[in-house]
C-alpha cells in the first residue's frame, strides 16, 4: 500500500479575469463579462459583469453599469445597480440613480445620486384582528 494517493484533486480553480478599458481609449457600446473590468478610459454604454467594475481617476462612464462590486474613482453618470458594496472614494464623481447592497463613502466624494439599498425596505406584516381586545362600556 502506497503512501501517497493517486487521486486527483477535484477543485474547482476560478480564474481571475481582469478586464482593462485602458487610459485614452474610449469604447462606445455594451460590454457583457463574467470578470472583473477596470475603466481607465471612457465608456459610453452599458456594462454589465459578475465581478467587480473599477473606474480609476482618469475612468468615465457614461450608461448603465451592472456588478456584483464597484470601486469609483473617477467620473460616472447613469444606472448603477451593485448587488454587494459600492465603495466611492474621495476623488469620485456619481450623478443617476443608485441601487446597491452596502455603500462606503470617502470625504470628498460628490455623491448627486438618487439611492436606495435593497433590503433596506422591510415586508410589512398584515395585522390579524382576530386578536385584538375592543372595549365593551359604552362612552356616552
Amino acid at each position: 500500500m502506497s503512501m501517497f494517493s493517486n487521486k486527483e484533486k477535484t477543485q474547482k480553480t476560478k480564474v481571475m479575469e481582469i478586464n482593462v478599458v485602458a487610459k485614452n481609449t474610449t469604447i462606445n457600446g455594451d460590454i457583457i463579462s463574467e470578470g472583473d473590468f477596470r475603466i481607465d478610459g471612457t465608456l459610453e454604454g452599458n456594462i454589465k459583469t459578475k465581478g467587480r467594475v473599477i473606474i480609476g481617476i482618469d475612468g468615465s462612464v457614461k450608461g448603465k453599469i451592472d456588478a456584483v462590486n464597484s470601486d469609483i474613482e473617477g467620473k460616472f453618470s447613469g444606472e448603477l445597480l451593485v448587488q454587494e458594496t459600492l465603495t466611492i472614494k474621495a476623488t469620485a464623481t456619481i450623478s443617476g440613480d443608485v441601487i446597491i447592497g452596502k455603500l462606503s463613502v470617502e470625504p470628498g466624494a460628490t455623491f448627486n445620486a438618487s439611492c436606495s439599498m435593497k433590503g433596506a425596505i422591510k415586508e410589512l406584516v398584515p395585522v390579524s384582528y382576530t386578536h385584538l381586545t375592543l372595549p365593551t362600556k359604552r362612552i356616552v
